[in-house]
């Protein structure tokens, strides 16, 4: 027998949920197949099978928490199929005829009945069907079903980070907006050669995460994180940016984004998209990070609140992008406006370096030359 085990596990997961299995008991597994899918805190992990076999018991179900290592199922393996096949294909003679007449026998009871019940219906089931019918059909067309479903472990992680933050930072939104004009200027301009020469084309993102490298670089404590009565500051920017998935919301980690190009921001977050949704993601490419994008304007938000990543001291909201009448020189022209948002800890943030950090994006987006020229 081959036993099927939890991966191993990080240092900071000690546990897991089985997700589904993706093969029943005597189902034939070739190398390589997904027999079962295990979720942590953060990603949903593949068990493939080592060896071709069968699935012959599977001891952890659906839903049930596990550990590292532990035996998830027993897979028989080839040589073994074969030595059993014979056994399953004998049958006892007398088990067959007990297997045949039992359905003959039920098919003459519904028959018996079916004629009966028409030839002699009796008056007092007649009258209990006329009353219980009339039920039947006003509970199915109340439409107030209601449905008890378990959170997986993704979504309970994420109500548990969510609610920390809440209640463990002294946290704090401030607001301000930026007119897009330049970046869909730029964007109209070179979105053709940008994507000819990278394979790739130029989005917000790339302008938001190259603004947001810069401000940090000014505004250092923005970067920084409280750790018991320390503050751990850091000389690189691993900007978490916030994508959505079946399964939930998760932040893979653009690595040294401080020294990433405009063409590999735009790469990376389409591949951690991807993968994403595909589950695909490694618990390394979501843990750590300093700061937080994310861009609620992709599905119509106008102004949120964006909530902590913690431990991180800060995260910027991006918005809808929103034509709006504005005051520009002393004239009501209509520009394109995102509302921005940075929700920080006030803790170690004060407002007016909260403030003064919004601005410095805010400005670098106006004026894109400032992402070039680092000013």
């Amino acid at each position: 027998m081959i036993e099927i085990k939890v991966p191993v596990l990080p240092e900071s997961i000690s546990e897991a949920t089985v997700a589904v299995w993706h093969k029943s008991a005597g189902d034939h597994v070739q190398v390589d197949d997904i027999i079962v899918e295990i979720e942590t805190d953060k990603v949903v992990l593949e068990v493939p099978a080592e060896e071709a076999g069968v699935l012959s018991e599977i001891i952890a179900q659906e839903g049930e928490t596990v550990g590292a290592q532990q035996v998830l199922g027993l897979m028989s393996e080839g040589s073994e199929i074969q030595d059993n096949e014979p056994e399953e294909t004998e049958s006892d003679p007398e088990t067959k005829e007990e297997t045949t007449s039992e359905p003959e026998m039920q098919a003459e009871d519904e028959t018996d009945d079916s004629v009966t019940a028409e030839q002699a219906p009796d008056p007092q089931k007649a009258s209990t069907t006329q009353v219980n019918t009339p039920q039947t059909s006003s509970t199915s067309a109340s439409n107030r079903m209601e449905e008890r479903v378990p959170m997986n472990r993704l979504r309970k992680t994420i109500a548990r980070k969510l609610h920390s933050a809440t209640q463990n930072t002294a946290m704090l939104t401030t607001f301000n907006e930026v007119d897009m004009s330049a970046i869909l200027s730029m964007r109209k301009s070179y979105k053709e050669a940008f994507e000819k020469k990278y394979g790739v084309k130029l989005g917000f993102m790339s302008f938001f995460v190259k603004a947001t490298v810069e401000a940090l670089k000014k505004y250092p404590t923005v970067n920084a994180y409280i750790d018991g009565d320390d503050i751990i500051y850091h000389g690189y920017c691993d900007v978490s940016v916030a994508v959505s998935s079946d399964r939930g919301l998760v932040v893979p980690v653009l690595r040294d984004a401080h020294k990433m190009s405009m063409h590999d921001i735009e790469k990376g977050i389409i591949d951690y998209a991807a993968r994403a949704q595909a589950g695909s993601l490694t618990l390394e490419e979501m843990m750590g990070g300093t700061f937080t994008i994310s861009n609620g304007g992709v599905f119509g938000s106008l102004m949120s609140t964006p909530i902590l990543n913690s431990p991180q001291s800060a995260i910027l909201g991006m918005h809808k992008t929103q034509e709006r009448a504005v005051v520009v020189d002393g004239e009501i022209v209509i520009r394109p406006m995102m509302y921005l948002a940075l929700s920080y800890d006030h803790r170690i943030i004060d407002g007016k370096e909260a403030v003064q950090f919004l601005i410095s994006i805010k400005d670098a987006l106006e004026d894109p030359a400032r992402l070039l020229l680092k000013v």
